[in-house]
């Protein structure tokens, strides 16, 4: 229920109300020009209406009536004709706010957007439509598809994270967003390299998972995450990695590493942030940010993998003495002119009351700490603590030093939405179309989740877990003696499904094999500070793949994606941490992005002089099994039969563990019929929302007392009038086993089918023709009557 005061819960049990409302488009109050309202709210679904409130997506709908003012008819305001100056006011994609209530106390009842608008002409009513948040999400869906998953047969990420990620990508957030996510033409502005939210999976909004952890070494928790959700281990030292999107180039560069995490919730002390940089012969270059919350030091060290490194540290005041949500991170500027560059590093942090902490600028000195010609390689998180949104950012200021305290902890971006806990694991990610909404729909029906945009226009995702427990009070009860103004209860024999069936598709042992292989043929020249972009056809079923590697003479790469720069359009030698390398996924189309950063023209050649590019996409190594997982209810069966419920194929269960889940949470639902309440047409409560349990006392006609839960609401209301408000309510429990006492039922065939007399008993009732002639009787009434089976 939507939280109110004491003065518009005194107001709704007075006996007499003041009504009121507040509507305001494109934030102009437009309330006492509204001639008539009205709100409408239901789960939608697949299953029979007695079970949708355990699945499906709920897009509320506002209409309002306008009429004019100061003598100036509506349509005159606000057609589609209308003058920009009035008329903008209710044009399509404009805001929309609605509230209702008492006079003196009102709740928000709908926000969202205008969809269209009527003008009646010789009237002075226009009718305004408007849909809830949904209508932010009618962009196009895609989700990135990495081929981790079934290569290493772990889940690489959830139901949840795919919402999550389409909500982002219609500007929906549930964590700080990525940065700078937008492709810069020009290359100058920042760039979002990696971002993952840890949201319920190791996939990534920018870049791809590297490797990934064992399930039984994390969970996802909500309880304590940062912000929404959180990977948290279960043990210390939990590591996993990422590619980026852009394989930028060292020296050169100025990026950004950070990552939010919860200290208080640790399995040990530490936090660490590493990346790793290719340098020639297959050697790795590192700059590692180590956080020590015992200690309460960072440490930050520059070197070579399996060699010496520099390292220098620094000691925040409150990072080991104040525990909570912390958000770490550290730059590194390698802006130089040369071959090799001593990185200069500054950490930063925030601290959970808020306090802004920046560490000194340090640059290495020690040899040890040298850094030589590179490209950006992978990203490895090390953490003993709830860790969520990780993301690395390329030029993301000039310097170090002018970085701005606000830019830092991204101020200006608000919460849009909560999550529940995954309930699906997925190893690969399916494939979507359609809008977002319409990804985020099918998955609810699947999940048995609900969707929907409240009356605030907070984005709210439910896993079918909440349904699965009776609840133990109501939030609202209404009865006839005062709320209830009619009702109607229904029970059918489609509610009941005592044998539910779940498809599934098994990934176990897939694995995974090359795809298609893409060899350029043509030699490119990147001449310096210059970018050049070629579009390679890839199969569009086929997963994603990261930026090709920048290959060299010392050690050459074996396979995987590879370009090599070469400093002549013959050959020439080999160049290394000259060229940015950025890829995006457009459909069938892989698009990759070649930016000289060097002081010199090269070009995409191999050692031998033919064209060097060449993309390697990664596909299941098998389609997975379709299996199906089955739960019944035998005693349920015994009582009404066996009524099958057999859920549509979908991509998006993977695992037999997922399978039992949806079949055990169908089988709940509807093991007995449970009654529906449909047409409860109640007095307006601005406060009850969708998904609320009520209370339904009827002692007049129905005589029933029972909970129930909102899965649809309607309100209409004229000036003038009262608000009518009807509810549509499913029963939170059935009514009982039953019982038939005093009956017994009849079998569903008649005994006395294939029940003959005997000949016998037939010629010693009836010892002649004229005495069965006598009898006046048929040839049935005859045979078939009592006696035995024939």
């Amino acid at each position: 229920m939507l939280t109110s005061d004491d003065a518009l819960d005194g107001g709704l049990a007075a006996p007499v109300r003041s009504l009121g409302h507040t509507t305001r488009l494109g934030g102009a109050e437009v309330g006492p020009q509204v001639q008539s309202w009205t709100v409408e709210r239901a789960y939608n679904t697949d299953l029979p209406e007695a079970m949708r409130a355990f699945a499906g997506s709920a897009s509320a709908q506002l209409e309002v009536q306008l009429a004019g003012t100061d003598g100036v008819s509506g349509p005159r305001l606000y057609s589609a004709w209308a003058d920009r100056s009035t008329g903008d006011v209710a044009r399509p994609g404009q805001s929309v706010v609605h509230r209702a209530g008492l006079a003196g106390a009102t709740l928000p009842a709908f926000r969202g957007t205008v969809r269209s608008r009527s003008a009646e002409s010789g009237t002075d009513t226009v009718t305004v439509q408007a849909l809830d948040g949904a209508e932010r999400l009618r962009g196009p869906a895609r989700l990135p598809r990495p081929y981790h998953g079934f290569l290493y047969g772990r889940p690489v990420a959830s139901d949840i994270w795919c919402v999550d990620e389409l909500l982002r990508q219609g500007g929906i957030h549930t964590c700080p967003p990525p940065r700078a996510p937008d492709f810069d033409p020009d290359e100058t502005d920042p760039f979002t390299v990696l971002y993952a939210s840890l949201h319920g999976g190791f996939n990534a909004s920018h870049g791809q998972p590297e490797t990934l952890p064992a399930p039984a070494d994390y969970q996802w928790i909500r309880d304590g995450a940062p912000f929404e959700m959180a990977v948290m281990p279960n043990a210390a030292g939990l590591t996993a990695s990422w590619m980026p999107r852009s394989r930028l180039s060292v020296p050169g560069k100025v990026f950004q590493v950070e990552c939010w995490v919860n200290t208080s919730l640790a399995k040990g002390n530490t936090v660490e942030l590493k990346v790793l940089l290719d340098r020639s012969a297959g050697v790795m270059g590192h700059i590692t940010a180590l956080f020590d919350i015992a200690a309460g030091q960072v440490k930050i060290t520059s070197g070579k993998v399996g060699g010496a490194g520099a390292t220098v540290g620094w000691s925040p005041a409150k990072l080991g003495s104040l525990r909570g949500r912390w958000q770490l991170g550290f730059m590194v500027d390698t802006v130089v002119s040369g071959t090799t560059v001593q990185p200069t590093v500054q950490p930063r942090l925030t601290g959970p009351d808020g306090s802004y902490w920046v560490g000194g600028q340090w640059t290495f000195s020690d040899a040890n700490g040298t850094q030589s010609l590179s490209e950006l390689n992978q990203i490895q998180l090390t953490t003993d603590m709830a860790t969520e949104c990780l993301q690395v950012t390329d030029r993301v200021w000039a310097d170090t030093a002018g970085y701005p305290a606000g830019e830092w902890r991204q101020n200006g971006w608000t919460k849009g939405a909560t999550l529940d806990a995954p309930t699906l694991p997925l190893f690969s990610v399916p494939a979507v179309s359609g809008s977002r909404w319409e990804a985020i729909t099918e998955i609810a029906r699947t999940t048995l989740s609900t969707a929907e945009f409240d009356e605030y226009g907070v984005f709210r995702w439910r896993n079918a877990t909440r349904f699965m427990t009776t609840p133990s009070g109501p939030d609202l009860t209404v009865t006839t003696r005062r709320e209830i103004a009619s009702l109607t209860v229904a029970e059918e024999i489609d509610a009941c499904r005592n044998h539910c069936e779940q498809p599934y598709q098994d990934w176990s042992g897939i694995g995974a094999v090359t795809g298609t292989v893409v060899n350029d043929t043509t030699i490119r020249r990147i001449d310096p500070g210059r970018s050049v972009e070629v579009s390679y056809a890839v199969a569009e079923d086929e997963a994603d793949v990261g930026p090709p590697v920048t290959d060299d003479d010392v050690v050459p790469l074996t396979g995987g994606s590879k370009v090599r720069f070469g400093t002549a359009a013959t050959g020439g030698s080999a160049v290394k941490g000259s060229v940015t390398v950025t890829c995006r996924r457009e459909g069938p189309s892989f698009i990759v992005r070649f930016t000289n950063r060097g002081a010199a023209t090269v070009w995409t050649v191999t050692k031998d002089g033919k064209p060097s590019v060449k993309i390697v996409s990664l596909k299941p190594g098998a389609e997975p099994k379709q299996r199906v997982w089955a739960r019944w209810s035998p005693p349920s069966q015994a009582y009404y039969g066996t009524q099958q419920y057999t859920a549509p194929d979908s991509a998006w269960v993977q695992s037999s563990t997922s399978a039992y889940f949806l079949a055990q949470t169908m089988l709940d639902a509807g093991r007995y019929p449970v009654p529906v309440l449909g047409e409860v047409e109640v007095l307006h409560d601005p406060r009850i929302q969708l998904g609320d349990v009520v209370r339904v006392v009827d002692s007049s006609g129905a005589a029933l007392d029972t909970l129930a839960w909102v899965v649809g609401s309607r309100t209409i209301c004229t000036a003038g009038s009262v608000p009518q408000q009807t509810l549509t309510l499913r029963g939170a429990a059935y009514n009982g086993l039953p019982t038939d006492t005093g009956l017994t039922a009849d079998p569903p065939v008649d005994p006395d089918f294939g029940r003959q007399r005997p000949y016998s008993a037939i010629t010693a009732a009836y010892p002649t023709l004229a005495d069965i002639t006598a009898a006046r009787t048929t040839y049935r009434a005859l045979r078939l009557t009592e006696g035995t089976p024939a």
